[in-house]
């Protein structure tokens, strides 16, 4: 007897991407030495000691066993809305901040609250993959803005201009960009809020990975600071890379109070509130330890170095990207898909990384590092791991 059928906007969706690669690597036999893990965007160190102190704590209290507010903890909200002004020069306070379990939560909270079965959302490409699967099984119709390699994988003005001019409910971009690590010039952010406006369109904009800016590089942008931004402009944010917490799914919305109040709505659905012990340990130490953070910041500018370095020795492998806590990789078998190279990479190398098609189908010659989960010893052992690699 057969079982009755599954939602098809769910069951035509490909099986989630990192646990295919995964298993990729779990067939290495060790013969070239420890696995080298640039797959999963995880952070390569540990939590501060005193994260962890005030984790443990609070997952011990009482206090916090209960229900909490749909939009979080006020305590997490207001330090955040703090650590948002310190960081853009802005003006938010609480009540434009919405807490979620991780910033996939954010988005499809987000995005469910914005648009709908049949509306158009447009991402860049390459996209991340969790967002495009997101709006597949919504029913939202997908429309891409193709990213240049030569012009560093940057959206192009005029066609965010013919993407806007077509109807459009929302556009999201993500910056430092994830898969290519391309960082967003404050000034083309602010051109693309202007189109967006002039459009009526929402802009979210996705900024997991914007603690890994190097340090002096300034404010990531000045939106924040622009008259109205609330009427349509929407940021993300995680908790999880910068303070090395992933497993505790945290991570942040800000926008205009009117938009947080509908978000709740479906926040409820979803989840009723982000877990709460994390919230409240993250309010003690989301301030304090900013020195430990600008320390991580320069860790993951040297990884970048070091990749930057490795890459240089190997011309074959052409890096067209990289920041934060990736680089875009083009690989040296032009017309072999990517997760071929990758599978045999991972089973014979011990190199784990993210095939390209995952991030659109454009992007079969690529491979995705995430360079970030490895120190600076370990990226210089790809050199004899890649340089004479042959495909089987």
């Amino acid at each position: 007897m057969s079982h009755p059928a599954f939602n098809p906007l769910v069951s035509n969706l490909s099986a989630p991407p990192v646990p295919s690669v995964l298993a990729w690597a779990a067939a290495y036999d060790g013969s070239r030495g420890p696995k080298i893990e640039l797959s999963q965007a995880v952070p390569g160190y540990p939590a501060h000691p005193e994260t962890l102190a005030q984790l443990s704590a609070a997952a011990g209290s009482t206090a916090y066993t209960g229900y909490g507010d749909i939009e979080g903890e006020e305590s997490l909200r207001a330090v955040y809305a703090q650590h948002v002004n310190d960081v853009y020069g802005a003006s938010v306070s609480a009540g434009n901040i919405h807490v979620t379990s991780g910033a996939n939560q954010a988005f499809i909270s987000v995005l469910m609250t914005v648009a709908g079965a049949g509306d158009t959302v447009a991402l860049t490409d390459p996209f991340y993959f969790n967002q495009e699967m997101t709006m597949s099984m919504l029913g939202i119709k997908l429309a891409t803005i193709p990213c240049d390699p030569a012009q560093g994988f940057l959206p192009d003005l005029e066609a965010v201009r013919a993407a806007l001019s077509r109807g459009l409910k929302a556009l999201v971009l993500v910056t430092p960009n994830n898969p290519t690590g391309a960082v967003y010039p404050a000034g083309l952010l602010s051109e693309i809020l202007d189109l967006c406006r002039a459009a009526g369109t929402w802009l979210i904009l996705d900024e997991t990975y914007r603690d890994f800016l190097p340090e002096g590089s300034g404010r990531p942008h000045d939106l924040f600071s622009v008259p109205g931004w609330q009427d349509n402009l929407i940021s993300l944010y995680s908790f999880s890379k910068s303070l090395c917490i992933p497993g505790h799914r945290l991570g942040a919305i800000t926008a205009a109070p009117f938009v947080v109040e509908q978000v709740a709505k479906v926040m409820d659905n979803l989840q009723i509130c982000a877990p709460r012990a994390a919230q409240g340990a993250v309010a003690k130490v989301l301030l304090s330890l900013e020195g430990w953070r600008r320390e991580n910041r320069a860790e993951i500018t040297r990884r970048a170095a070091a990749l930057k370095e490795v890459m240089a020795e190997l011309p074959a492998w052409r890096m067209d990207a990289i920041g934060a806590y990736f680089a875009f990789i083009r690989h040296p078998f032009p017309g072999v898909g990517s997760a071929k190279v990758s599978e045999q990479l991972a089973r014979r190398t011990g190199v784990v990384c993210i095939p390209g098609i995952y991030f659109g189908a454009e992007q079969d010659d690529y491979l995705r590092f995430a360079f970030a989960n490895a120190d600076v010893a370990t990226i210089r052992k790809l050199s004899e791991r890649l340089a004479g690699f042959q495909l089987e």
